[in-house]
């Protein structure tokens, strides 16, 4: 049988002390979950991902053209660019991580998720810094094709727009921020983000200034660690067809 507990990674990071868990949980009759720790700090939880994914699936929804070029900023565990890639429109996804040791997860399967992203031939995972790119539209988040379009960017990365990372996301989420993410967008492109928490109207606001059509939609899921529900944030920004 396996341990009730094991650490399958723990690696020194710009970000600080990253960390891949295992725990085997009794009271859900020993299912196996996978959590992901920065410093004290929980990332993610494989118990967890209804919001990631449901963010995916919206997104696509918004958009009905064939093919589509998809941008995933985080993998984390991978069920945003799992998702996505269960659209078989989706003709590329670059997923832009910035902690090399989580590539390496799912590289090596130690995740659940690992074989199947790393295998498909539509999914490439670039170890680079999200914002970054995000700052410079003839760069272009996938380094193979500069200044390329995007149909669909989803972003997974920080807690919240107001619970960062690290500080130097904060200037992501202004409006020059989100304004420079537009230009990586098609003509009737979607941004979406998730949130931790609920949605916040003074963020909504703030994509209205950027983006003629913006949704905040309440994704609740069950908690069974307190027997009740819980709530994330999924925002969903279109650009104009213009």
């Amino acid at each position: 049988m396996d341990p009730l507990f094991e650490e399958l990674d723990c690696q020194q990071t710009r970000l600080g002390e990253l960390s891949l868990r295992r725990r085997r949980l009794m009271q859900l009759n020993g299912r196996k979950i996978y959590e992901v720790k920065l410093g004290d700090h929980f990332l993610m939880s494989s118990l967890f991902h209804e919001a990631e994914t449901k963010m995916a699936e919206i997104s696509l929804a918004m958009v009905t053209k064939p093919d589509l070029n998809v941008v995933v900023g985080g993998l984390g565990l991978g069920y945003t660019a799992a998702a996505a890639l269960a659209d078989l429109r989706v003709r590329s996804l670059v997923v832009v991580e910035y902690l090399a040791p989580v590539i390496s997860w799912h590289k090596n399967h130690l995740v659940p998720l690992g074989s199947r992203l790393y295998t498909d031939p539509r999914c490439r995972m670039i170890h680079d810094d999200f914002f970054a790119r995000s700052r410079d539209v003839n760069q272009g988040f996938d380094p193979a094709f500069p200044g390329k379009k995007q149909d669909i960017i989803l972003l997974d990365i920080d807690h919240t727009p107001n619970r960062v990372l690290h500080r130097t996301n904060t200037r992501f989420y202004t409006h020059e921020g989100l304004t420079e993410l537009a230009g990586h967008l098609t003509p009737g492109g979607v941004f979406a983000l998730w949130s931790d928490d609920p949605p916040e109207k003074a963020f909504t606001d703030l994509l209205e200034d950027v983006f003629p059509e913006v949704h905040a939609h309440t994704i609740g899921f069950k908690n069974p660690f307190t027997g009740g529900m819980a709530e994330n944030a999924v925002y969903t920004a279109r650009k104009s067809h213009l």
